[in-house]
Formats: structure tokens, C-alpha cells, sequence
């Protein structure tokens, strides 16, 4: 459980995967990110950093991986999975490209299993369709066009169609130079093309001088585009050929989708590998931009975070020529209660929200901006409250938890019997309520007593073991 629902924002979550989104060439990619949240299992967070942190070293040690974008192939499966529909031209192309990149990566990845063995057992018994990739290379040039020979129908249509047009360019040039011989067009016309139809600019005044038909005149009124009767037969049998050239296209198409619709799941499931792909090098990319690993999953109950920067801080620091001031911290079952107090405006809420962004980074699967040696448990649910508030007594900030969240939090931060006690990790303030009551009542209540006074940071962060959660206060 994530409390309060703007936990992402609070700590600057949502901002970081916007710039893993912006690095996805894929729609898919983009949702699949989105869906990807919280995990409290150990076994989930281990693949997911495995796979990303062995991404991110590909990326920064191999320059032959197949790159580019990669294109969605979800709407050409659901289409596939319509009886009686067929791809179109473009969509074959789509296909082809996808197949084309998801075979690179697999044997690329399947050679390297050594290297890179995360990726190596995502990757194997991934379908890349080779025999698909052949049938579109005998449809399809390299243009995106459908090849003359894709059938033998077809290459004998597209032989007529030459023929043909030959035919009426040579008749039409006749027509032309023997119509510049009696002065009915003028000595520079050329042939236009209007609506598809080959014709001859003529003046208005000469329209009714050369037979033939008018397809257009000019925005003046003073050209007229008259198609020469002796061409008009040519044309028709042209036109009539272009219809079979389409019908023999989409019989071809037709079939060639009827051949590979059984495929669709296969297809469907190779769309979600490459979609994975495209979302494990966006974060190997980020990762590698911004100086993150992977840490070590820690198995009892330490959280030991070295060189934690927080990225948003380290990116506007860079961005001034400046450098971030690296944090690091030790909490383990016997010292589980960090206390920092300080100045205002020295560094204890990016302590608080630093920790909170590696914690949730790494229960998330993302590679941590931290050193390598850094150690981060599981915790079962990650709770965070801080609320601003302003003792007149002393020129700082401080921050107070509210009654209702300290029951809220205390509903679901409840140990098991034998548990350790909960780590505290955060902000209290002294209250001036309570000073009034007495000490007695604000201990009782869990406060601090008058006397101490203490500025102590204190929030609930607690090993997923102990059945308890994160809560920042």
C-alpha cells in the first residue's frame, strides 16, 4: 500500500519516470511503464534490477545493439485476429520492421548469454518469425512497394500497363505536334496531367478545334485540358488495368494475412518482448545518464545507502556547473532510530525525501543513483505525511504529524507479535499544545515531553518482515 496517493510526487517519483517515458520509442512501451508500480516481492525487484542494470552495462559496452525505434505491432495483432480482414501495405511494412528488430535482439542477446544472463533467459523461446521476415521480402521491396514479381498475375498486369502508357505517350505526342503544326496550341504547351488523365493545354479560343474531352481549365478561364480522342481508348484500358493491379495487390495481401493469422499470439507475445526491450533501454539509458546501479538486496533488514544522491537535485545542481553533496546512511535491527536535527535550509528534508526516492526507486525496479555497495531491504508498504508548520519560539521550520495520521499510520504499521520495533526515520516537532496539557498527557500520547523540547526527524520505515512499512512524516 502507497499512502498518500500523491506519495510519487512528493518525493519527485512521477518526474523521473517522465524522463524514462520521453526515452521509449514505443506507445506501448510508455503504458507498459506506467503499469509497472510498487513491488513487495523480492524475487519481482530482483528480475526487474537484473534486467535493467544488465541493459544499461549493454548499452554503455556494446555499440552493435539494434537500435533505433522500434514500432508498435498491438493494432496489427487485434486486426490479424479479425477473420476476413488483411494488412495493408504499410502495415506489412510495420510487421516487417518489428520482426526484423525483435530477430536482431534475439541473437543478439542469445550469444551473449555469459555476459548478460537476465537478458539471456528473458530472451530465450522469444519467436522472431524469420520465415515471415522472407515472405515480406518477396512481397515488398525496399521501398515499402509491392514488387512487380510478388505474383505472376500481377507482374503480367503491370507489363500491360506499361505497354499501354508507352502507347499513349507516342500517340499523344502526335497529337501534340501535329496540333503546334496547325496553330491550334501554342508552340511550348507540354502535356499536363489532370485527374490522372494525360491531356493537351489548348486557348479557349481553340477548345472546339482538337476532338477530344475537357477535363479542367485554368483559374483564368483562358486554358482549356482536353484529352485527345485518339488517346481516350488508350486511357480506358489503362484505368481498367490499374483497377486489376489493385485487386491482384489485395488478393496477394489477402493471403498473405490468411498465412500468418495463426501466428497472431506468437506475434502478440514477440510485440510484448520487443515493448520490454524498448522500456529496459530507456532505463538503461537514464541509468547510465544519471550514475545509477544496482544495489544489493539486503536479507537482514539493512538499509545502507552510500553515495545516495537524489536525481532531480543532481541534475539542477549539474545543470549550474555544480555538484550534489552525496548522503549516506546506516539503519539496521539494533540502530533503527536515526535522529537529524540542523539549521533551516540544511539539508534534512532532501535527507528524508533522498532516502524515500531510493527506497521507492528500487522497489520499483529502476537503477539507484547510489554506490554498489549500498544495501536496501523490502518493505511491505511505503507511508509518507509531513506537514509544514511554524514555532514562533525559534526562527525554523518545523514539521508536526496531525493526530489522524498518526492513527492512520499506526493501523497499518502494526508488528506482528516477536517483530522487531519500527524503524523511525523522519520529523516530530515539539507541540505547544501539548506543553500546555502537561508532559505527562504528551507522553502518554507518544509525544515529546516539554522539558526536551527536541527538533528530531522521525518518520515509520519498517523491513517488509517486520510487517510494517514506510511512513514519512
Amino acid at each position: 500500500m502507497i499512502y498518500p496517493a500523491t506519495f510519487e510526487q512528493k518525493i519527485g517519483f512521477d518526474r523521473l519516470r517522465e524522463q524514462v517515458a520521453a526515452r521509449c520509442t514505443m506507445r506501448a512501451t510508455r503504458e507498459r511503464l506506467a503499469a509497472e508500480g510498487f513491488s513487495t516481492s523480492a524475487r519481482e525487484i530482483e528480475r526487474r534490477l537484473a534486467l535493467a542494470d544488465e541493459m544499461r552495462l549493454l548499452l554503455d559496452m556494446e555499440h552493435d545493439f539494434p537500435g533505433g525505434e522500434y514500432p508498435d505491432v498491438d493494432y496489427i495483432v487485434a486486426k490479424l485476429r479479425v477473420e476476413g480482414s488483411f494488412l495493408d501495405v504499410e502495415e506489412v511494412v510495420t510487421l516487417r520492421r518489428a520482426l526484423a528488430a525483435i530477430g536482431g535482439i534475439v541473437s543478439f542477446i542469445i550469444s551473449r548469454e555469459e555476459r548478460y544472463p537476465a537478458l539471456h533467459a528473458r530472451t530465450r523461446g522469444v519467436a522472431a518469425f524469420p520465415e515471415i521476415v522472407q515472405r515480406i521480402d518477396g512481397i515488398l521491396d525496399r521501398f515499402g512497394q509491392v514488387k512487380d514479381n510478388a505474383s505472376p498475375a500481377l507482374q503480367e498486369i503491370r507489363r500491360s500497363i506499361r505497354e499501354r502508357e508507352g502507347q499513349a505517350a507516342k500517340r499523344l505526342q502526335a497529337v501534340l505536334s501535329a496540333a503546334k503544326g496547325a496553330g491550334i496550341v501554342d508552340a511550348d504547351a507540354q502535356i499536363s496531367i489532370r485527374d490522372g488523365k494525360a491531356v493537351i493545354p489548348v486557348s479557349a479560343g481553340n477548345k472546339r478545334k482538337l476532338n477530344g474531352f475537357i477535363h479542367d481549365e485554368s483559374a483564368t478561364g483562358k486554358t482549356f485540358y482536353v484529352e485527345p480522342v485518339e488517346v481516350v481508348e488508350i486511357n480506358n484500358e489503362l484505368r481498367e488495368l490499374e483497377y486489376a493491379e489493385r485487386r491482384e495487390i489485395v488478393r496477394i495481401l489477402t493471403e498473405f494475412t490468411e498465412a500468418i493469422r495463426p501466428d497472431a499470439g506468437l506475434i502478440a507475445d514477440s510485440g510484448d518482448y520487443l515493448a520490454e526491450i524498448d522500456m529496459l533501454r530507456a532505463k538503461g539509458r537514464w541509468a547510465s545518464e544519471n550514475g545509477c546501479v544496482r544495489p544489493i538486496l539486503s536479507t537482514d533488514d539493512r538499509l545502507v545507502l552510500k553515495n545516495a544522491r537524489h536525481p532531480l537535485l543532481q541534475q539542477t545542481l549539474r545543470a549550474r556547473g555544480r555538484e550534489v553533496v552525496p548522503l549516506d546512511l546506516a539503519l539496521d535491527r539494533r540502530k533503527h532510530i536515526l535522529v537529524i536535527s540542523g539549521p533551516n535550509a540544511g539539508g534534512k528534508s532532501v535527507c528524508l525525501k533522498t532516502t524515500g526516492l531510493m527506497q521507492y526507486l528500487f522497489q520499483c525496479g529502476y537503477p539507484v543513483p547510489v554506490s554498489e555497495v549500498s544495501e536496501l531491504p523490502v518493505f511491505g508498504r511505503s507511508h509518507r505525511h509531513r506537514r509544514r508548520a511554524v514555532d514562533r519560539r525559534r526562527p525554523v521550520d518545523l514539521f508536526v504529524a496531525p493526530a489522524q495520521h498518526e492513527k492512520h499510520a499506526g493501523r497499518r504499521l502494526r508488528p506482528h507479535a516477536g517483530a522487531h520495533r519500527r524503524v523511525r526515520f523522519g520529523y516530530r516537532a515539539y507541540d505547544r499544545r501539548r506543553h500546555r496539557r502537561g508532559d505527562s498527557r504528551a507522553a502518554a500520547r507518544g509525544g515529546v515531553t516539554a522539558s526536551s523540547r527536541p527538533t528530531t526527524p522521525i518518520s515509520s520505515i519498517t523491513p517488509r518482515r517486520w510487517r510494517a512499512s514506510p511512513t514519512a512524516r
